[in-house]
């Protein structure tokens, strides 16, 4: 654990040098392949990942235009898309120098932080919110950009580990929106999602009022509809990476009970901005 006793670090020095060897001797071309989101390649997945931390170090971003970006069509999409673009003309060995560099400080950084300094509220993603729980959005974020970069290289890993415990959160934390809103699910409902290696998950939903989530045991009958689906489909989906067609193609989807409300589930699974 931490020195300061926040386990967040560790996890997320995990993450990075986990990142670090999924890009280790990758030529120009492999920098340049398309990820997952629309108009990022990996390279640009890696310097989002570089120039977030970089301002969390206090350091200023190249303040570049990106109106002429067909991809970038939200005030949100805007901000994550600048430090991106300021660093589109770099090659990738060296976007990944620096993001070795910048992750390596912030790790001093972090490690200097008084145990108060943690419990200070201040923006996130999420909103106003204390910084250790930003540093948890963060280990999400970064995670997810790693299997982003993983994903479309054919370089699988860390797909289980300690990094798995924040992002199952934010997806624990998610499920009942996505259930009861999103896929309107009907009152009543019982839902199972479960999960094939190499991570397995087991979660449930009951919509009584409101969506809420529960271990499978506490459904209180036969779930309406039960999803298996493997893990790397699952954070895809969650991630608005995947739509449901790719990940069926992709093989390792089923539904057992109402097919067409598991289908509506998985259509409404994306949750992140």
């Amino acid at each position: 654990m931490d020195e300061q006793g926040e386990p967040i670090v560790d996890i997320l020095e995990h993450i990075w040098a986990s990142t670090a060897v999924a890009t280790e001797d990758l030529g120009e071309a492999a920098w340049s392949t398309p990820s997952d989101l629309p108009g990022w390649t990996v390279k640009d997945c890696l310097s989002h990942v570089a120039t977030t931390e970089s301002s969390l170090l206090g350091e200023p971003v190249d303040d570049v235009p990106v109106d002429h970006l067909a991809h970038v069509v939200t005030p949100f999409q805007q901000m994550m898309e600048v430090g991106v673009e300021a660093w589109r003309p770099v090659g990738g060995a060296e976007v990944r120098d620096r993001f070795l560099d910048i992750s390596a400080r912030r790790l001093v950084q972090l490690r200097a932080m008084a145990p108060d300094e943690w419990e200070v509220v201040g923006w996130s993603p999420l909103g106003q919110v204390p910084y250790r729980q930003f540093m948890e959005v963060r280990a999400f974020d970064c995670w997810m950009h790693e299997q982003d970069i993983r994903r479309v290289l054919g370089r699988p890993g860390d797909l289980d580990g300690p990094a798995i415990g924040p992002v199952l959160e934010r997806f624990r934390a998610a499920l009942g929106f996505v259930v009861g809103k999103n896929a309107q699910a009907p009152q009543g409902s019982r839902v199972r999602i479960r999960t094939t290696g190499p991570t397995e998950v087991d979660l449930g939903v009951v919509v009584d009022g409101r969506a809420r989530v529960v271990e499978p045991s506490e459904l209180g009958g036969p779930p309406d509809t039960t999803i298996t689906l493997p893990f790397v489909a699952f954070v895809a989906l969650g991630g608005g990476r995947w739509d449901r067609s790719r990940a069926e193609a992709a093989g390792g989807v089923g539904y057992e009970g109402d097919a067409e409300l598991g289908q509506r589930i998985l259509d409404h699974l994306a949750f992140t901005p």
